[in-house]
């Protein structure tokens, strides 16, 4: 898979329930983290295109990802390095009013492999801004994590959530694999 970037979402403190001060911890944090590596070391080991994306919420008051907080950093596990991208978010697409398309578009990058948080969220409004985009979407479930949700008064587990989010993703936007499935086509 030539011109593929490796998009890691938002894997940041707040969400790891490993994190002690954690705002917003999520299911499964850990194990998607440890999945998510697997396919970092890949890109690292190929000198591949990397990209680490990270939210910080621009209000008053957030509820988590405040600026410049040890929530909001990224998790000590997934340390972007010095040669690899980095793009600062504020809303749940990492595409709108960031330079996301503008690095992957600079780098000839067609294929994109996403993994990170939240499922239901930030992963799959970037997989369909992506496809939209045109590039080909790959997403690795097992390296992405979520919460429960809840709607109109139905309390929906996170496994649930996790599983609709990459059915419709995979429906219309993306090829959704496991990480190991997706090493193999590197």
């Amino acid at each position: 898979m030539e011109n593929t970037a490796l998009l890691l979402i938002d894997l940041q403190n707040d969400y790891f329930e490993s994190f002690e001060n954690a705002k917003w911890k999520l299911k499964n944090t850990e194990e998607a983290a440890f999945n998510a590596l697997k396919l970092l070391n890949k890109f690292r080991e190929k000198d591949m295109k990397i990209i680490h994306v990270k939210h910080e919420f621009n209000t008053e008051n957030p509820p988590f990802f405040a600026p410049n907080s040890q929530g909001a950093k990224i998790h000590d596990s997934l340390t972007p390095k010095e040669n690899e991208s980095q793009v600062l978010k504020h809303s749940v697409n990492s595409f709108k009013d960031t330079k996301l398309k503008e690095i992957l578009d600079d780098s000839n990058i067609t294929n994109v492999i996403i993994v990170g948080a939240m499922s239901y969220m930030c992963v799959t409004a970037v997989t369909r801004a992506a496809s939209d985009f045109g590039y080909n979407c790959f997403v690795a479930h097992d390296a992405c994590a979520t919460s429960d949700i809840e709607f109109n008064g139905m309390k929906i587990d996170a496994s649930i959530s996790h599983a609709v989010s990459m059915a419709a993703l995979q429906f219309a936007y993306a090829k959704v694999e496991t990480t190991d499935e997706i090493l193999k086509l590197l």
